[in-house]
């Protein structure tokens, strides 16, 4: 065999070997890997280039070897949920600090120039720590935009405002409303900004929302973690985009009809659902593993609980993703 063939050879067995161990529950691949270990992928690819045109026994065995170590570390290593894409110093260029000159990023002056009117319809806040959006019984209907890559949303509590949050930030999120016909829009945004700023533990926003109102919720992330405890909420339709990402969700009783989207890339993906809820599960993935906790196979990519035809509150789940991991249980 040729030394240039072994290489992408020994990667797909490996890859190939650890799907089947994953499918017979002999292995169960921590995602967060990802998050921590994505400079093994720079290491292998240099290892690779240096020894590229080294066709001898001994430049073989160590390509082999840093590829089955790091894909090893990759596959079985257990690092918990802490996760850091960079490591953990604090660099800041282009800090945009631009209040008293104590070199402490807090932009506490007011330059936003506006005339403070607290016009509900194009409320704005951005800053440190805390974000707060009046609640108004008059709202029947609000719909909930969430964006941001490299960071960690929780929503798992209440609040007698509508929408409020706290973040370990530096200015880097946006708070901003509309409203649409009778829907109250409340869209909550990691900023784009200047520099570079590798403090992950900062990368944190804990989300409350109001028990009172029917909610539309949209989450539009990259690499993310999502943690969100819906069980107490009305939720009408609940969508979550991401790319390598970590999804945990717990839904409550549907309403008539609560839809639920998911789209992933290289995710893992637990969602929790009342013992008694009506579900169906329609699946769109390619090299994903799918653990349907209590459904029944009614046809190629779907599933359903029992009864499900006859229910009058339904919940239906739509999935698709790449390389991922689909978990739907029942609580």
């Amino acid at each position: 065999m040729r030394n240039d063939k072994i290489i992408p050879g020994v990667v797909l067995v490996l890859i190939g070997a650890a799907i089947l161990l994953g499918n017979f529950g002999y292995l169960h691949f921590h995602w967060y890997n990802i998050f921590h270990l994505w400079p093994i992928f720079l290491v292998i690819a240099g290892v690779n280039l240096v020894f590229a045109h080294n066709k001898s026994v001994w430049a073989t065995a160590v390509k082999i070897g840093v590829i089955v170590l790091g894909v090893g570390m990759l596959f079985f290593g257990n690092f918990g949920d802490r996760y850091n894409f960079w490591p953990r110093n604090h660099y800041s260029y282009w800090n945009n600090d631009n209040d008293d000159d104590d070199d402490n990023n807090n932009n506490s002056d007011d330059n936003d120039n506006d005339d403070d009117d607290n016009n509900q319809s194009d409320i704005k806040m951005n800053g440190r720590g805390a974000f707060n959006m009046p609640y108004d019984a008059g709202i029947k209907l609000a719909h909930l935009n969430i964006s941001g890559g490299g960071t960690s949303f929780s929503l798992i509590d209440t609040t007698n405002q509508l929408f409020n949050a706290s973040t370990k930030d530096d200015g880097r999120y946006d708070l901003t409303s509309s409203k649409e016909d009778s829907i109250f829009v409340v869209n909550f945004k990691m900023k784009d900004h200047n520099g570079f700023n590798f403090d992950s533990n900062k990368n944190e926003a804990d989300m409350r929302i109001n028990q009172s109102p029917i909610w539309d919720v949209n989450v539009e992330t990259g690499a993310a973690k999502i943690d969100f405890d819906l069980s107490k909420f009305k939720i009408r339709t609940l969508k979550l985009h991401g790319g390598a990402a970590s999804f945990n969700v717990k839904l409550g009783v549907p309403l008539a009809y609560t839809d639920v989207d998911i789209s992933t890339g290289v995710s893992g993906v637990d969602i929790s659902i009342p013992q008694n809820a009506a579900c169906s599960i329609e699946t769109d993935s390619g090299l994903s593993d799918n653990h349907f906790e209590g459904f029944n196979k009614t046809r190629d990519n779907n599933y359903e609980t029992p009864g499900f035809a006859a229910a009058k509150n339904k919940l239906h789940i739509h999935i698709s993703g790449g390389l991922s991991d689909f978990k739907v249980s029942r609580y």
